[in-house]
């Protein structure tokens, strides 16, 4: 009797020991990017960096997994995520009915404008979104940008391109009269690119960027874990940090909360 009473304590010792030393379970989270939008998501130098990538990083550490990161072409981020070949799209997505009734989404991370853009010199003529009736237009293709021009009530009059890239250098070389873009992303291209770019008028739409992710089980649960270190970002001012470093202000609260 005494022989097994010692035996069960051993095994529930050992047991307990496992259980005490066992490592936490972590995942490999895949963030789609393009690696080609400055200041979130680019190379330099070799190595891939900006604000989302620092944003995936501090997630990860709060949620303890592993986060790889995969860069291809913007207009082929969606698909990627819809098929399984990533789990989020780090590339300042914007929340929209159309991808809400596909995706689950965190809270918003950045809080944004759109913007009019054109070669300096250019912005006394276009000033907006109205000036742009007649001109062409460049976008980045299925960005939130091109479905925004497409929604405006005089599509029709203008010339909307879809690109893939550089539309910066084309507005900047006159092959297009202006193009549309985020305005924090505007502003740093224009701070630090020798292309002669100036922003025309105001920001004409706000936009709420965040995470999506697969509306299954798994998506969800993984939505509900970064959503929650997003929240902890906040609140220990990590967040703002990350944006004060990549864009020299904090767009990480509502325009109506802004300083």
């Amino acid at each position: 009797m005494k022989e097994s009473i010692m035996r069960k304590t051993i095994l529930s010792a050992i047991l307990a020991l496992g259980a005490f030393t066992a490592p936490a379970l972590s995942e490999t989270i895949r963030v789609g990017m393009s690696g080609g939008y400055f200041p979130f998501t680019f190379t330099r130098a070799d190595e891939l960096q900006g604000f989302e990538v620092d944003l995936m990083r501090a997630i990860a550490e709060e949620t303890g997994d592993e986060v790889e990161f995969v860069t291809m072409s913007f207009s082929g981020l969606i698909g990627a995520l819809d098929s399984g070949r990533i789990d989020t799209v780090a590339n300042q997505i914007t929340i929209t009915p159309d991808r809400e009734a596909k995706f689950v989404f965190t809270q918003p991370y950045v809080y944004d404008g759109a913007q009019v853009v054109v070669k300096a010199g250019n912005e006394d003529e276009i000033t907006g979104p109205e000036s742009l009736k007649g001109r062409s237009v460049a976008v980045n293709l299925g960005s939130n940008f091109e479905e925004l021009l497409r929604n405006l009530p005089y599509a029709d009059e203008i010339d909307i391109r879809t690109y893939e890239s550089n539309i910066e250098q084309d507005t900047a070389l006159g092959r297009v009269d202006a193009f549309v873009m985020d305005r924090v992303s505007s502003a740093q291209v224009i701070k630090e690119s020798p292309l002669p770019l100036a922003l025309a008028g105001q920001p004409f739409d706000e936009i709420r960027n965040a995470l999506p992710f697969r509306d299954d089980e798994a998506g969800n649960a993984l939505r509900d874990r970064v959503d929650a270190a997003i929240t902890t970002l906040k609140e220990n001012g990590t967040l703002a940090e990350i944006s004060e470093k990549w864009l020299d202000a904090d767009v990480t609260k509502p325009l109506a909360e802004a300083d």
